[in-house]
């Protein structure tokens, strides 16, 4: 395993681009970039193939993503000329909570909710980690408050692997400014109110004045809304 503290001292001067390339290399070979296609993981892509650097994407179809995500990975991979690696729940999992608990289950509890997100997300992102040294992410720090404690390069001990969140410092209006200047592809969705997109049952548009993952799981009241991926 890496020092990482190292990593840490060598990365935190570097710009988005610069730091994407030392995981690059120093990681060779066993870097990936998982992403949901929102905002900030398209920034990531964008920079990471349009700079032909040796990191693989990936995403996690939960089986209950909107038509406009699909909508925007097939648009990303006729961009980039690429086909980005998807990993899916496991179906006997699926099969049992719909028998056990019904299709929408996650909305009588926190604990419901979680076993879901374990289920769609956390196995597969688990599977999608194996053999890997380095997990980059899209996390921005004014996200969340709970995201505003994290810092760029980590030990995520859940995953047993080093993230890194290159986009930790940027703001909204950093990215949609990058977005719009390299004409990046995104989900339509963002121009109707939702900022944060996940699975569908789960994710709404949000009011003015809200915070931007108030649309994430918006019948919990806790400000700390995860689903097990980013702790």
């Amino acid at each position: 395993m890496s020092n990482i503290n190292q990593i840490i001292e060598t990365v935190s001067n570097l710009s988005t681009l610069e730091c994407l390339k030392h995981i690059s290399n120093h990681f060779e070979g066993k870097a990936v970039f998982s992403t949901s296609f929102g905002q900030e993981d398209q920034v990531i892509t964008d920079l990471i193939l349009s700079n032909s650097l040796p990191i693989k994407l990936f995403t996690l179809d939960t089986g209950r993503m909107f038509e406009e995500t699909y909508q925007v990975m097939q648009r990303t991979n006729e961009k980039y000329k690429t086909k980005i690696d998807v990993y899916f729940p496991e179906s006997l999992a699926v099969e049992t909570l719909y028998k056990e608990k019904g299709a929408y289950s996650f909305y009588e509890s926190i604990e419901n909710r979680k076993e879901c997100c374990a289920i769609r997300k956390v196995k597969p992102l688990k599977k999608a980690l194996r053999g890997n040294e380095a997990w980059i992410t899209g996390l921005r720090a004014d996200q969340s408050e709970n995201r505003n404690l994290l810092s760029k390069v980590q030990f995520d001990k859940g995953f047993n692997i080093i993230k890194f969140n290159p986009l930790l410092d940027w703001t909204l209006d950093d990215v949609n400014n990058y977005l719009k200047e390299k004409n990046v592809p995104q989900n339509s969705l963002h121009s109707e109110g939702f900022v944060s997109i996940g699975c569908s049952p789960c994710t709404r548009a949000i009011k003015e004045g809200e915070d931007i993952r108030a649309g994430r799981w918006w019948w919990e009241d806790t400000s700390k809304k995860e689903c097990g991926l980013h702790r």
